[in-house]
């Protein structure tokens, strides 16, 4: 739920930054987004094998505290900040989730017997929903705040930004907070 809260917006939040303050297009802004999948897609299944050899709270735990260090690094995005800074700041957000999702996926299938794994992957899913719903209401609430109910145009690019700032502020902070709720999961082998 944690992790989720901290991440799901990310997207959104990206894509109006690129399209708005970078000038790109939502074609671009969306292939850019795809660092996220793309280093997620090729890292999990070597993390897999590695949380089913090695204590899983450590690789989840170091996977969200590389989501929050990207998440901290995108905090300081602005109008002049470079595409490598803000693609940087995305590729250590995937490296991160690589390394959360599968191993904290893995504990919590494992701490239950098999035969209430459906009822652990639908728990599992109604967390990550949940989180993610938490995460875009916080991103509207703050643009609603800051911006009422305007269009997005120049004049309120600095609102914008600003905006964009808290809420990947707040996503550090929750993701943060998330590194202690993961390693506190317990010190068991494969747990």
């Amino acid at each position: 739920l944690i992790n989720y809260c901290a991440t799901f917006a990310l997207g959104m939040i990206i894509s109006l930054y690129l399209q708005y303050i970078q000038g790109f297009s939502p074609k671009n802004a969306g292939l850019f987004l795809g660092i996220i999948p793309l280093i997620q897609s090729v890292l999990t299944p070597q993390v897999g094998r590695l949380s089913d050899r090695i204590n899983s709270r450590n690789i989840a735990t170091a996977g969200m505290i590389l989501t929050t260090v990207g998440l901290t690094l995108l905090c300081f995005i602005g109008f002049e900040t470079s595409i490598f800074y803000v693609g940087t700041g995305l590729a250590i957000i995937g490296l991160g989730l690589a390394f959360f999702v599968t191993p904290n996926t893995s504990a919590i299938l494992k701490s239950v017997p098999s035969s209430s794994h459906g009822i652990a992957s639908a728990t599992l899913t109604i967390g990550r929903q949940f989180g993610g719903m938490i995460g875009l209401a916080m991103v509207t609430i703050i643009f609603s705040l800051l911006m009422g109910q305007v269009e997005i145009t120049p004049q309120y690019y600095p609102a914008f930004l600003k905006g964009i700032k808290i809420a990947l502020g707040i996503s550090a902070v929750i993701s943060f907070i998330g590194i202690f709720a993961s390693y506190a999961r317990g010190n068991k082998q494969n747990n």
